[in-house]
């Protein structure tokens, strides 16, 4: 099939390493000192690793590829991988859940939409969460909203803008720590970084947790 993807320049690349940390789909990797893309089924072709390249040696082309899946898809019936599609089967669909209260202490919650200035961040506990992560865990309310503030976004739908508006809140407030709940998916390794980026960007010692859910609720 015919798709946007990726195309490095060896002659070009420096080997600098920027755009491997750039690829949250896993897609390129150094190889003898240069930037390769290893898989191609993995790039997605949108090229946010293009502005990291200092010498320009990437470039998106449209081309014959093999098609985009995400790292960890699989068929159904091969069995469910990180990021794969699964059907997830309880024991407990015919008994009716008791309605748990709510532990969210504000609003928004959508990470661009916050505003950074706001009371509630002053001597905080925060929480960063993947904005699939509460669909996933039943528990996600008692187990990592309540009492903390929480911010939700996603790394790699989200704008680049959004994300620095973390390192707002950190240097305006007393922040006293901050927990990551990410999905067990490639793409959310950015929210982890892009967090601790933004405490390092502030000057602040700020401690950071981070969770992990996996699609069926478990934590890892």
């Amino acid at each position: 099939m015919k798709r946007d993807i990726v195309k490095i320049d060896s002659e070009r690349c420096t080997g600098c390493g920027l755009c491997v940390e750039a690829c949250e789909e896993g897609a390129i990797r150094m190889l003898n000192g240069k930037a390769v893309l290893v898989r191609e089924d993995f790039c997605d072709g949108l090229g946010k690793c293009l502005p990291e390249c200092p010498v320009g040696a990437i470039s998106v082309e449209s081309r014959e590829a093999a098609a985009f899946v995400r790292p960890g898809d699989v068929p159904m019936a091969a069995g469910p991988g990180p990021g794969g599609p699964r059907r997830i089967v309880r024991g407990d669909e015919a008994k009716p859940a008791a309605e748990a209260p709510s532990r969210l202490s504000q609003w928004p919650v959508q990470l661009r939409l916050v505003p950074a200035n706001a009371p509630y961040f002053d001597g905080c506990d925060l929480l960063v969460a993947a904005d699939c992560a509460a669909y996933a865990c039943g528990s996600f309310h008692e187990r990592f909203i309540k009492g903390r503030i929480a911010v939700i976004g996603c790394p790699k739908l989200d704008p680049a803008e959004g994300w620095a508006k973390l390192e707002d809140v950190l240097s305006s407030h007393d922040v006293r720590s901050v927990t990551v709940a990410r999905m067990e998916v490639p793409c959310c390794n950015a929210i982890a970084m892009r967090v601790k980026e933004a405490v390092r960007k502030s000057g602040k010692d700020v401690p950071v947790f981070v969770s992990t859910i996996r699609a069926d609720g478990g934590c890892l």
